[in-house]
């Protein structure tokens, strides 16, 4: 048997990732370590979000029917309003705007729609900005995380040229354990990025949905203060 064929015979015939990072420098294996956390991670937020946006749409959906049914929208809010809803804490920023602006008489009924308006403004973009907090984390490991894989590769392949001079030889079989332990850290740069860039485009698409939906629930409820106003 030539050599060539012992070497062809020793060699694996598939990759395997836990050898690839057990064999790998230190450095490599805590940048893999660092992205595989990040990875389960990214897939934590995913689930979590998803659930927590399909519940709070159907919360909402339900709220607003419940709340254009009522009669008296003031008394709606005393008996039903404080639910943990969105769409519940704008209308009572509007509700508790008119409250205060109605308790003497109306002088300036411009003024107080606008007053309205920006009390409900304000609720929207602070429930909006709740709502993606957590999605900065995921347009983080999207960014960062193929250039800390990049990081580790780049360690990786040093390490090899470095195992040539120590040993004296550029031998294909010399460099081409650390450059594939140095490849795959790469590999798990991307599987964790680019899930995270996928869902970060599209959860924040749904958050901008769901804010505009509040818009067009915050602007048909100062429509109907604006008749009420007109009606004093």
């Amino acid at each position: 048997m030539t050599t060539l064929s012992m070497l062809a015979a020793a060699a694996p015939t598939r990759l395997d990732p836990i050898e690839l990072f057990l064999d790998a420098d230190i450095v490599v294996q805590l940048v893999m370590a660092g992205l595989l956390l990040a990875s389960i991670w990214v897939w934590m937020i995913i689930v979590s979000f998803s659930l927590r946006m399909a519940r709070t749409r159907k919360r909402t959906i339900a709220y607003e029917s419940e709340f254009w049914q009522a009669d008296n929208f003031d008394r709606f809010m005393s008996e039903r309003g404080n639910k943990d809803i969105p769409a519940a804490r704008v209308a009572q920023a509007a509700v508790s705007e008119w409250r205060k602006s109605t308790k003497g008489e109306v002088r300036d009924k411009e003024a107080l729609r606008d007053r309205i308006g920006v009390a409900m403004d304000s609720q929207i973009a602070l429930e909006a900005d709740e709502i993606a907090e957590r999605l900065n984390f995921l347009a983080t490991v999207g960014s960062v995380a193929p250039f800390v894989g990049l990081f580790g590769t780049v360690w990786g392949i040093m390490n090899s040229f470095f195992q040539i001079g120590a040993q004296e030889s550029s031998s294909l079989a010399v460099v081409a354990p650390g450059i594939s332990e140095a490849l795959f850290a790469t590999a798990i740069g991307l599987f964790a990025a680019i899930p995270a860039v996928i869902a970060y485009n599209r959860f924040s698409h749904r958050v901008d949905r769901y804010e505009a939906r509040l818009q067009r629930f915050a602007d048909k409820l100062s429509a109907t203060f604006s008749r009420q106003l007109e009606q004093r």
